[in-house]
């Protein structure tokens, strides 16, 4: 069986002549610098790949050899022509790639060769400086073709004569053009599912009518209305997408449709049933004047009741953030019993409200972030909220607390983020209790919530055990400056589950270098970056964290043994730039290095500060290590050599004291001892 195996692994990947690879029926020349199709590859190849070479003119004998192709891919090659009669040995060719080319050079030709692939499914044209009159030219002989590509040209107009022959396509992508006109181009496409637009300078869409679209991407263009034709002919259209666009209203959408995804991110929409100084233009008109060659014809409808005439029911998702949306018309959601996903972020809501039945009990995802919502409403009485929501956005907002008892039927909640708002947790009650507690939210008992971000809420010392009943797996804490006064026993319930945990400027300082997190023993991410601590908190070395972030702190060093602790046998992550490193105490930066799987992903930016320089601690100037030596060298022999030179001056001095006073001091001594001397 091994052998088996090994023989064929070799005739699998068989080197071909020029360098080219093959793999079981397919040649891989790419990025070979081959100037000409080589003759001499396999004949029986399906499938040969050419992309990324300097390939210029394919000419009439150049695929004599390969009866067999079904794919060929000549993409950022060079190529200005295909001669008449290239594709005559390869009629069954069935995908083409000729994108990133110069084929605008020759593209009469060109299109002559293109027309005998009568069995041809897929062309790519993409890149290479077309007009429309160009394409039309290059695809009018090849009716088989199901996906057409002919973006990143320089097409500005589209007419009923271009596609005239495609009948048979199902793939449209006129992305990164310069479009700003359509006239009934794709009236004739009766098979067409997928239209990409996308990229272009379109000002509006009106009297859209191609009921057999699927997927209209119409995004990036400058689209400021968009008008289905009135009709009560079911449109297929699944996926809409008008991100990106200048839309002043809702779309006026098919009356009956299938779609299931509306994307109007980023356009200037509103609705104008109620407006925040209090008028309402809930019965103005507008009319729209469409001039159509030499007839005109005028549609009025109604400013914000428009959306009133389209069938939503089946609605997953839909997003419209990053709007100038105040408000909801009334029943607005009610028309959307099968909403997933809403995305209302980044508008300018003030309210919002959590209605018990209908539209929103489907929910899993709501995002309110980005808004200026200062409560969140409910019935009272209310049953299930949100009973299948799962994730909750109301970050960024000016929100107190949420409505009591809001995550009590959400039963599948797991994500909830009420950052950069100004909430409190409410701590387990006393045993006292009080008669009125300031307002708070409310997360305890949560069991299905894993993730919650308090980034940002001001909070203060948390007391109680405001995580009771959960099981969080990510929590964030960042941007809290008084989080910690208490430490960290709030965090009790959660030492079986935490995993990630972010105290990112949480002013964490020396004072709290003790901080013991020895009882988190599921951590495996923690960020600490953004505070002044200046010591290493020792309990970290116990825990087998993954990822690790110290920057901006004040840290002199880090522990010298710290690569032999739990933690640096774990470790895989550790982010330490931004601190003031002593340079002349780098043992443990020398120990990371040698950490087998250890990545610093900033150590390039990682510096130690000598005097007034700051260097980097993989290469640290001479002087500066003498200096560090200098600096680390036994005090002992510092102190002997410091005394030493003194030593030997009073010894001199003695000497030559003596030395002078040397007869004196013996008559002296004569004298008080009366022993007489000769002379």
């Amino acid at each position: 069986l091994a052998v088996g195996w090994g023989s064929g692994a070799v005739a699998a990947w068989a080197p071909s002549p020029g360098g080219c690879e093959l793999v079981q029926s397919t040649v891989d020349c790419t990025g070979k610098w081959l100037s000409s199709i080589p003759g001499n590859l396999r004949g029986d190849a399906e499938e040969l790949l050419l992309d990324g070479n300097t390939i210029q003119v394919l000419g009439n004998a150049s695929l004599l050899p390969y009866t067999q192709l079904c794919r060929l891919s000549l993409t950022r090659n060079r190529l200005e022509l295909i001669e008449p009669g290239a594709f005559h040995s390869s009629q069954g060719l069935q995908e083409l790639s000729l994108s990133d080319n110069l084929l605008f050079t020759n593209y009469s030709l060109t299109a002559a060769a293109l027309s005998a692939l009568q069995a041809l499914r897929t062309l790519d044209l993409a890149g290479n400086h077309l007009t429309e009159d160009m394409v039309s030219v290059l695809v009018w002989n090849l009716s088989s073709l199901e996906s057409l590509s002919v973006a990143r040209n320089v097409i500005m107009r589209l007419d009923s004569s271009i596609f005239t022959n495609l009948t048979q396509l199902l793939e449209l992508n006129l992305e990164k053009n310069y479009i700003f006109e359509i006239d009934e181009a794709f009236e004739g496409l009766q098979s067409l599912q997928r239209l990409n637009i996308a990229y272009n300078y379109l000002p509006c869409l009106v009297g859209f009518g191609l009921t057999q679209l699927r997927v209209l991407n119409v995004s990036n263009n400058v689209i400021e209305w968009f008008l289905a034709l009135e009709s009560d002919d079911l449109f297929e259209l699944e996926v809409l997408d008008l991100s990106h666009n200048r839309l002043l209203f809702f779309p006026v959408l098919p009356r009956q449709n299938k779609l299931h995804s509306l994307l109007l991110q980023d356009n200037r929409m509103s609705f104008y049933q109620r407006l925040p100084n209090g008028t309402s233009l809930a019965n103005v008109t507008v009319q729209f004047l469409i001039i159509d060659g030499n007839s005109t014809n005028i549609t009025t409808v109604r400013l914000w009741d428009e959306l009133c005439y389209s069938n939503l029911s089946s609605l997953r998702l839909l997003d419209m953030s990053q709007n100038q949306v105040w408000g909801l018309p009334e029943g607005f959601l009610a028309q959307m019993p099968s909403l997933t996903h809403l995305k209302l972020n980044q508008n300018c809501l003030e309210a919002f409200h959590l209605l018990e039945e209908g539209p929103l009990a489907r929910l899993t995802e709501l995002d309110l972030s980005q808004n200026r919502l200062v409560e969140l409403g409910t019935e009272v009485g209310v049953g299930d909220v949100l009973p299948n929501l799962q994730l909750f956005n109301v970050s960024a907002n000016r929100l107190r607390t949420l409505p009591p008892g809001v995550f009590t039927h959400t039963r599948k909640i797991t994500t909830v983020d009420l950052s950069h708002n100004h909430v409190d947790l409410c701590p387990q009650p006393d045993a006292t209790g009080e008669a009125e507690s300031p307002p708070c939210v409310d997360i305890r008992g949560v069991e299905t919530l894993t993730h919650l971000s308090l980034a940002g809420c001001g909070l203060r010392g948390l007391g109680g055990r405001p995580f009771q009943g959960t099981s969080l797996i990510h929590l964030d804490l960042s941007d809290n400056c008084h989080a910690l006064s208490g430490g960290l026993g709030w965090l009790q319930d959660l030492a079986l589950t935490l995993q990630v945990l972010s105290l990112r400027n949480t002013s964490l300082s020396s004072s709290a270098a003790d901080v013991d997190f020895s009882a988190l023993n599921s951590l495996v991410r923690l960020d600490l970056s953004g505070n002044s601590l200046t010591a290493f908190p020792s309990s970290l070395g116990a825990l087998e964290l993954r990822s690790l972030d110290l920057r901006d702190n004040c840290l002199p060093a880090l522990p010298p043994g710290a690569a032999r602790t739990p933690l640096g046998r774990s470790l895989r992550e550790l982010y330490l730039s931004q601190n003031p490193y002593n340079c002349c105490t780098l043992g443990w930066w020398d120990a990371l290095q040698r950490v087998e799987g250890l990545r610093v992903p900033d150590g390039r930016e990682v510096t130690c500060r000598h005097g007034s320089r700051s260097l980097s601690p993989g290469a640290l100037p001479e002087p500066v290590l003498r200096s560090c030596r200098w600096q680390a060298a036994d005090l002992a022999l510092l102190y002997l050599v410091l005394a030493l030179p003194t030593c030997l001056t009073l010894l001199v001095a003695f000497t030559v004291i003596f030395l002078m006073l040397k007869e004196k001091l013996l008559k002296m001594l004569k004298n008080r001892c009366g022993v007489s001397s000769p002379y």
